[in-house]
């Protein structure tokens, strides 16, 4: 009977955590305009590696001599480093770096995007997105 008892308990938790794995998980085609890929170029803002998903933030010079933040989602920090971008190594990118990037935009219109490639200072392309990401 205990057996039984444990067993069901561990089922039961094995059950929660598949649950709070799959809620937490979340489509790009939900928030990015998958179709519409943009491209851009600014200034890194700032650049964070966590997970379960990093970000950099690009000042962008609008028009009007403004500037705009945009805030692009990356993958988590395992899987940069799986593709050679970091803190470090030649692949980093620093506060001040002048970019370009191509990115899928949200759907609604707010600066935010889903980083797909970066063209670095000396002209290298970076890809960030993994390939099943792409457009």
């Amino acid at each position: 009977m205990m057996k039984r008892i444990l067993g069901s308990v561990a089922l039961l938790g094995l059950l929660m955590t598949g649950s709070v794995t799959l809620q937490a998980h979340h489509s790009l085609a939900g928030v990015y305009d998958m179709k519409n890929p943009k491209e851009m170029s600014g200034t890194v803002a700032s650049i964070k590696f966590t997970n379960p998903h990093g970000s950099l933030s690009i000042a962008v010079k609008n028009a009007d001599g403004t500037s705009t933040e945009w805030v692009m989602t990356l993958g988590s920090a395992t899987a940069l480093a799986q593709r050679g971008v970091g803190k470090t190594g030649p692949n980093a990118l620093h506060t001040g770096d002048n970019i370009s990037i191509k990115f899928l935009p949200a759907k609604d219109g707010s600066p935010l995007g889903f980083l797909q490639t970066v063209t670095m200072p000396d002209g290298r392309v970076i890809s960030i997105a993994a390939p099943n990401a792409q457009e």
